[in-house]
């Protein structure tokens, strides 16, 4: 049977002239209005907002989360298949003579700040905490919550949540939009991944429909991520001499929120006009290098033999237990009291928020890695994309959370890491090991880390739904959108935390990501496809890259 050319050609129909010149009005319309209607509607109603978000959320984690947990296994099989499979491996997100527009360093800096570096700040040391506490094997008695013999255990599971999983699902949807942007010269957006399977049919309504799920799942998903940031940002104001910005338990108030929202929008916004070839690059590379430090003193001055013994045994026991990890979903037995159905609820409030998460992100991130990725393989890509910044999160959660943790244990901390809110246990523990003069100073130097993670994320989100919003073009956007979606995002976050903390914020990740999971599984099989036939394409000595247009 014959095998017709690749499509290098999906028409998006977009503004001539006025306000919304060069942008889809479908798209960007209607992604404003839902944006902007669940701004309204949680500020002006906020009980029945709360009320109803709540009870769509435990309908999706009671019927989906088998789905989510099996969805996101499937992801990590698909990325490592694409990895090993020759005709795959090889191929490069470009044409044959691309080449990387980024070096190594600056490439990794970008992925891995983009990527997870905010959230990593806060749960680099408040999950393997939350863990050592309690996990899947202290409630079915098989070791103890806060003893030494729960420190593998709760690795494990750290290392599940911020592995092959997440970056899986930023790998999928950039090696998507990478392969299809960049070899078939279509639109850098989320419609362009799914071409083999919906033809020019994407051009209309059904593609319009996955772009503007993909733009309400990113503003969801980031929203989540800065209000975690918030938090902390918040707390280490707190720690070098800013007051009254928390409330009696630490957590930040209406006026720590505000304060942290419009500090990091207004700075994220100017770097989001500058483009990433300026902005964003300089702050990748400055958190990179503050990282790097943060790390040298954990590594130096903390728990090291631990924090290495910890890495060394909590990847293989990772490696081990991963397949079971992966595909095991615990169902409750309607006692809320039994082994069951706390496993069910641990599960539901842990591995699939994350994964809801992780694929709510992955719209901005996996946009974002294309678009810094042109010209290097996919296998080169997989491994940049999955390896590397999983083996940077691990090390950051054996020797921050293991200094934490050995403190706990064996260093006298006596709970004062582990009671501190989950932004502010960082600054408990490099307080806790310093003279108060160099605690001050390494809490500064976290704020502004977490500052530049703040607002790398936030501008390249920005970036990024203007570019889906303007059919791909990833030139210079209009001002007055970038502004419009730096203020959205910020009222989002400000909005939920103010009417329901960081829980309303989750509720609404969690919503938001559902129909985009069903995108991203489209997206996996699009990608085999395409690739198998142009494996196809390429013995029939037809083309499988756009050709370059005419000088």
């Amino acid at each position: 049977m014959s095998i017709k050319p690749a499509l290098t050609e999906l028409p998006i129909g977009t503004a001539d002239s006025g306000f919304y010149r060069g942008f889809s009005h479908i798209v960007t319309i209607s992604s404003k209005l839902v944006i902007g209607g669940l701004v309204v509607w949680a500020i002006a109603f906020p009980e029945q907002a709360g009320a109803i978000l709540n009870r769509i959320n435990a309908f999706i984690l009671a019927s989906f989360a088998s789905w989510y947990i099996w969805t996101v296994a499937f992801f990590v099989l698909c990325c490592l298949a694409l990895s090993i499979w020759p005709t795959a491996g090889r191929l490069k997100l470009g044409r044959p003579e691309d080449e990387p527009e980024f070096s190594n360093f600056s490439w990794f800096s970008m992925m891995f700040g983009a990527g997870i570096g905010v959230g990593m700040l806060t749960w680099a040391v408040a999950e393997p905490v939350y863990h050592w506490n309690n996990n899947p094997e202290v409630i079915q008695g098989i070791t103890n919550g806060a003893t030494a013999d729960n420190i593998r255990m709760a690795y494990k599971w750290s290392f599940l949540h911020w592995g092959l999983g997440a970056w899986a699902c930023y790998a999928i949807a950039g090696l998507a939009l990478g392969f299809f942007s960049y070899r078939r010269g279509l639109p850098l957006t989320m419609r362009s991944s799914l071409t083999p399977l919906f033809g020019e049919r994407l051009s209309g309504s059904l593609g319009h429909i996955v772009d503007i799920v993909a733009v309400v799942a990113t503003i969801l998903g980031v929203a989540q991520t800065l209000g975690f940031g918030v938090e902390q940002f918040v707390a280490g104001l707190t720690r070098i001499g800013i007051t009254g910005l928390t409330t009696e338990a630490g957590n930040a108030n209406s006026a720590g929120v505000i304060v942290a929202i419009v500090v990091i929008m207004g700075a994220s916004t100017l770097s989001a006009l500058s483009g990433v070839g300026k902005g964003i690059k300089w702050l990748s590379n400055i958190n990179m290098v503050l990282s790097i430090l943060l790390l040298g003193f954990f590594l130096l001055f903390g728990s090291t033999f631990f924090g290495m013994k910890a890495l060394l045994l909590g990847l293989w026991d990772y490696l081990i237990a991963l397949p079971d990890m992966m595909f095991r979903v615990w169902s409750g037995d309607g006692d809320p009291d039994s082994v069951a159905s706390k496993l069910e609820s641990w599960q539901g409030g842990w591995s699939v928020f994350y994964w809801a998460w992780w694929i709510a992100f992955a719209p901005f991130v996996g946009l974002f890695l294309a678009r810094i990725s042109k010209g290097r393989t996919i296998r080169e890509f997989v491994l940049g994309a999955m390896i590397v910044p999983s083996l940077m999160c691990f090390i950051w959660f054996t020797w921050a959370g293991g200094t934490a943790i050995d403190l706990e244990l064996n260093g006298g901390a006596g709970g004062l890491i582990a009671s501190a809110p989950d932004g502010d246990k960082i600054f408990a523990m490099v307080n806790y090991m310093l003279i108060p003069a160099l605690g001050w100073a390494m809490s500064l130097m976290i704020v502004v880390l977490l500052m530049t993670y703040l607002v790398t994320t936030a501008d390249s989100a920005v970036l990024i739904v203007n570019t889906i919003n303007a059919a791909g073009d990833e030139g210079p956007k209009a001002r007055p959108h970038i502004i419009f979606w730096g203020v959205a995002l910020g009222s989002v976050v400000t909005a939920l935390l103010l009417v329901g903390g960081l829980k309303a914020i989750q509720t609404a990740m969690v919503i938001g990501a559902l129909p985009f999971s069903l995108v991203m599984v489209l997206q996996c099989i699009s990608l085999v496809k395409a690739i198998y036939n142009d494996g196809r394409r390429e013995k029939a000595g037809m083309e499988t890259t756009v050709q370059p247009a005419a000088e």
